[in-house]
């Protein structure tokens, strides 16, 4: 059985996938059921945010990427789902 690592793309693909559920994109692995919580999802989205800031200048560039590429991705969904319940 292979180990799992946790390394630091890993630790943003958690947070990201964290945020999917909190915007009701995929269920939540406990509940089996997909539900929103908007709140935490932007809570989640600005914690990766300040890691980003956080961390410039000490990633490689396949980390810069990952982390610009998944918060390009988690702000359109928030912004899609704000939008979708603000009608």
């Amino acid at each position: 059985m292979d180990e799992f690592k946790l390394t630091f793309g890993n630790f943003i693909v958690s947070l990201a996938q964290t945020a999917y559920v909190q915007l009701g994109i995929v269920e939540d692995p406990f509940s089996k059921e997909k539900s929103k919580d908007l709140n935490g999802a932007k809570n989640t989205i600005d914690l990766i945010e300040m890691l980003q800031e956080k961390t410039k200048g000490n990633l490689n560039e396949e980390e810069e990427k990952l982390i610009e590429e998944v918060l390009y991705d988690l702000r359109m969904k928030y912004l899609y789902e704000t939008d979708k319940n603000s009608e």
